[in-house]
C-alpha cells in the first residue's frame, strides 16, 4: 500500500507533481475542495487526466483537512494504491431529503458484493436527511461491514455543496467507495466531548429532520432565548450550541444534532437528522481542550485498529464538524495534529470540516453524528 498526499491551492498550483505513476483500478483518490471549486474546472480536469483509471471520490468541505492543518480555499488530496485491496464507486442523486433512505438502499445494490470491508459515504450536506441515509444503507449491506464518511460542508453558509463524480461536481448527489477483500484492515474511531446543560425538554413535535415544539412550545422561540445576542446569526451561531437528543426509553445513549437551518414562519429549527418525537433535548456546549482530547482518543483508536500487528502505511480520513472548528477557533490544527499520533512512516492524512459525520460509536452500528471528530484508518497486511 502506498500513499502520497498533495494539495492545490490558488494562485500557487499543486504542492508537488501529480503522481501519475500510481494510476491503476486499486487506486483511491480522495479530494476534499473548498466550495469555490464548483468553478474550478481545469483543476479538478487535471486530477482526472492523471487517474483515468483509479477511483476519485471527494466532496466540498466547511475547511480542508492536510496532514496536521486545516486549511480555506484549496484541495486537500490523498493518493492510495492499494496492493491486495479492490477499489469500487458508487452515485446516486437525491430527489430530497425524503429520498434518503432510498438512495442508501441504492448505494448498497451497486457496492454488494464478496468480501466487503468497508464503505465511505460522501453526501450532499444540505439536501439530504443523514438519518435514514446511513439506515437505507447499513440495513442492505452484510454485518460487519465498516461504514464512514460524511456529509459536504459549504463553509457555515450551508447554501450548496456538491460531490465529485470524475472531475463533475454533482449537487444533489451521494457517493460511496466500497474496498473489498481479505488484506484490508479498518479501524474506526470517534469522539464528541460536548457536555449538556440546562434543563431537559421534551420533544413534543418533530417530524424528520424538523424540531417543532420543545414541551409544548415553538423550538426556535425556545432556542434565541437561549441564544441571546448570538441569535441574530442564526443558523451559523447555533453550530456553538448543539442539541443532545435521545430516543424514549434509551437513557443511556443520546445523539448530537446540529442545526442547519431555521424556519422563521413555523419557528422551527431544521436538523441534519432525524430529531426522536417525544424523546429528550438537551443544549450542550464545550471548550477546545474538551474537544482536542476527545479527537485524540478518536485517532488512537481507529489507528490501533487498523494496526493490530507491526505498524503499517495508514491512510487516515478524518472526518470533523464545522460546530468544532468555530469553537476551536485558532486551536483547530491542535485537534488535528492530536490525530497524527502513532502514524507509521509512509501514512497520509487527509479530510474535511463537515455538516454531519457518519461513523460507529459505542460499539453500536454506524450512524449519523454530529459535532464529533471521526476518524477512518486503512491499511493492509503485509501478506
Amino acid at each position: 500500500m502506498h500513499i502520497q498526499t498533495l494539495m492545490h491551492t490558488r494562485g500557487n498550483g499543486w504542492s508537488s507533481p501529480l503522481p501519475a505513476h500510481m494510476d491503476a483500478p486499486g487506486t483511491l483518490v480522495l479530494a476534499f475542495g473548498a466550495p469555490g471549486y464548483l468553478h474550478d474546472d481545469a483543476t479538478l480536469g487535471e486530477l482526472l487526466a492523471a487517474f483515468p483509471n483509479s477511483v476519485i471520490a471527494g466532496c466540498s468541505t466547511s475547511g480542508e483537512i492536510f496532514e496536521g492543518a486545516v486549511r480555506d480555499d484549496s484541495l486537500s488530496v490523498a493518493v492510495t494504491h492499494f496492493e491486495r485491496t479492490r477499489v469500487a464507486r458508487a452515485l446516486t442523486a437525491l430527489k430530497g431529503p425524503d429520498d434518503s433512505v432510498a438512495a442508501g438502499i441504492r448505494l448498497a445494490a451497486q457496492l454488494d458484493g464478496p468480501d466487503l470491508r468497508a464503505v465511505l459515504v460522501l453526501s450532499d450536506g444540505t439536501r439530504v436527511n443523514g438519518t435514514p441515509l446511513v439506515e437505507g444503507l447499513s440495513s442492505h449491506l452484510p454485518r460487519g461491514v465498516a461504514i464512514s464518511g460524511g456529509l459536504a460542508g459549504d463553509g457555515d453558509r450551508f447554501d450548496s455543496t456538491w460531490v465529485l463524480d470524475g472531475a463533475q461536481r454533482r449537487s444533489g448527489w451521494v457517493c460511496a467507495v466500497g474496498l473489498y477483500g481479505s488484506h484490508l484492515r479498518v479501524g474506526l474511531g470517534s469522539g464528541g466531548g460536548w457536555s449538556d446543560f440546562g434543563p431537559e425538554r421534551r420533544i413534543t413535535r418533530a417530524e424528520g429532520q424538523v424540531l417543532y415544539e420543545l414541551d409544548g412550545k415553538p423550538a426556535l422561540d425556545l432556542y434565541k432565548d437561549y441564544l441571546g445576542e448570538l441569535a441574530a446569526g442564526l443558523p451559523a451561531t447555533a453550530l456553538r450550541f448543539p442539541l443532545s437528543v435521545r430516543q424514549e426509553g434509551q437513557s443511556s445513549e443520546s445523539l448530537v444534532r446540529t442545526i442547519l437551518a431555521v424556519d422563521e414562519s413555523a419557528r422551527s429549527l431544521i436538523f441534519a437528522g432525524d430529531i426522536p418525537l417525544n424523546g429528550t433535548a438537551r443544549l450542550m456546549r464545550s471548550n477546545h481542550l474538551q474537544l482536542i482530547n476527545s479527537a485524540e482518543e478518536a485517532a488512537a483508536g481507529a489507528i490501533a485498529g487498523a494496526n493490530p500487528g507491526s505498524p503499517a502505511a495508514t491512510l487516515v480520513l478524518s472526518v470533523s464538524c464545522v460546530g468544532r472548528r468555530m469553537v476551536l477557533g485558532e486551536h483547530t490544527d491542535e485537534e488535528l495534529e492530536s490525530t497524527l499520533h502513532g502514524l507509521a512512516a509512509g501514512s497520509g492524512h487527509v479530510g474535511f470540516y463537515s455538516y454531519g459525520e457518519i461513523s460507529p460509536a459505542g460499539g453500536s452500528q454506524s450512524r449519523l453524528h454530529n459535532q464529533t471528530m471521526t476518524v477512518t484508518a486503512l491499511s493492509e497486511d503485509a501478506a
